[in-house]
């Protein structure tokens, strides 16, 4: 058992070996999960029934708090505890209890690890640039990676495989002022032969070509959609930037817990607010959760990068992620909960940098 704070953590394993009959349990989820799998002698408090009961635990004994994935047990904990409580909170809540429990009894299966390797058929002037499998962006990402650097009169060749491509390398060369010697498309395999053609002195073509997003939405597919985009305009050499406003904050914010002051109708509406990426819905035909781990499971399938990998390449190659100040404030968010490498910002903010863009997006 870890003190952070005033509250405490409880493991799965620590919560296993704990004496139920010497704390007071609480059950926080609705009464037809509790009918499923509940505990003997646990007090059920659910969130639809209101917290009127929480002032009439006795404040004698260890309250124990357990939701279905350990996030409002949490909140309420740190509630009890500022009302001078000693509480706990089930990390994971009943959802991580139960995999612990499955796990004991049965060893998860290792993954296997795959062994993908390349063709080499290539002449060895030129470096080749190995992109097959990779999915949009992920291809003129690496091929602008390798080039950035390079002096003029380098010649790369790409090989990829997705359709794509073939319109993506000649827009990219175009516009990045890059020329593209050659493209042959052979049964499925794509091969663009690539000199840089201009020095890093001589950047006229990527000048008063900057792209700005507002990103209000915290859809999973629409969050893809715009860090899809974003990575391809950073690609091309252009400065980009998000501001994220509203349900799109959530995206930004981190998917572990962040102690912070709050009151506790903040704390309960972030509760009702998915705490990062991995918690995002899908616009349409969510079902529960059941459509965005589809869309996932499928992306992960076919190659394409998550979207926490498309974040964090978005990062890497310099894309500014800002945060608007008025929306955390009604919204209840403060600045350490969200992930390394946002700013805060305004109004101001997303008109500078739409002023200097060719391009600005509502997503």
């Amino acid at each position: 058992m870890s003190d952070i704070d005033n509250i405490k953590h409880l493991s799965p394993e620590e919560f296993s070996m704990l004496d139920l009959s010497s704390v007071t349990l609480v059950d926080m989820r609705e009464p037809d999960e509790v009918l499923i799998g509940g505990f003997e002698n646990a007090i059920n408090i659910p969130l639809s029934g209101g917290f009127a009961k929480l002032d009439t635990l006795p404040v004698d004994k260890l309250v124990v708090l357990i939701c279905a994935e350990g996030v409002l047990s949490e909140q309420v904990a740190e509630y009890l505890a500022d009302k001078g409580y000693d509480a706990a909170s089930l990390d994971g809540g009943y959802k991580a209890y139960r995999a612990y429990l499955q796990e004991k009894e049965q060893n998860a299966a290792a993954p296997e690890e795959e062994n993908i390797s390349g063709d080499q058929d290539v002449p060895e002037t030129y470096v080749l640039i190995d992109a097959k499998g990779m999915k949009c962006p992920g291809p003129i990402v690496k091929v602008a990676d390798h080039l950035r650097d390079k002096p003029a009169g380098e010649t790369v060749i790409v090989e990829a495989t997705e359709d794509a491509f073939a319109s993506d390398i000649r827009v990219w060369c175009d516009r990045t002022g890059n020329h593209l010697d050659e493209l042959v498309i052979d049964n499925g395999l794509i091969r663009a032969k690539i000199t840089r053609a201009y020095s890093n002195e001589n950047t006229s073509a990527m000048e008063q070509h900057d792209k700005t997003f507002v990103v209000f939405s915290g859809d999973l597919d629409k969050t893809i959609a715009a860090f899809i985009i974003a990575n391809g305009a950073a690609a091309m050499g252009r400065k980009v930037t998000m501001l994220f406003t509203f349900w799109g904050l959530n995206i930004l914010r981190r998917p572990n817990k962040v102690r912070t002051a709050k009151s506790l109708v903040e704390r309960m509406f972030g509760v009702m607010m998915p705490r990062g990426t991995t918690g995002l819905g899908l616009s349409r035909m969510n079902m529960g959760g059941i459509g965005a781990k589809m869309i996932r499971a499928i992306m992960k399938q076919k190659g394409i990068s998550s979207l926490e990998e498309l974040i964090e390449s978005a990062k890497e190659h310099g894309v500014r992620l800002v945060a608007c100040q008025m929306s955390m404030d009604i919204m209840g968010i403060r600045r350490e909960e969200l992930i390394d490498g946002v700013e805060l910002g305004g109004v101001a903010t997303f008109i500078g940098s739409g002023e200097l863009s060719d391009m600005s997006l509502f997503i």
